[in-house]
């Protein structure tokens, strides 16, 4: 509807996931184009999918399965007697 808020909708769509009817060049525009997910979703892992290093013996950045174990989170209790 109206060209101004032709970044706003992509960043939303980036970002978040969502899907404007009408808008027809829904591109990633913050994150890298073979990226998968939404980063801002609730559902999206803290560590993310993968890390990015650079390996000296290939000379290049390349991107791993993240290697990091999710924490179970236990909540504390504290009681008083």
């Amino acid at each position: 509807m109206f060209a101004s808020a032709d970044w706003y909708e992509r960043e939303a769509y980036d970002l978040f996931g969502v899907l404007f009817e009408g808008h027809n060049d829904l591109r990633r525009i913050l994150t890298d184009y073979g990226f998968i997910g939404h980063p801002f979703r609730k559902k999206f892992p803290l560590v993310g999918n993968t890390q990015v290093r650079y390996d000296p013996e290939q000379r290049k950045v390349v991107n791993e399965p993240v290697d990091i174990e999710p924490r179970t989170l236990v909540p504390k209790v504290i009681r008083k007697k």
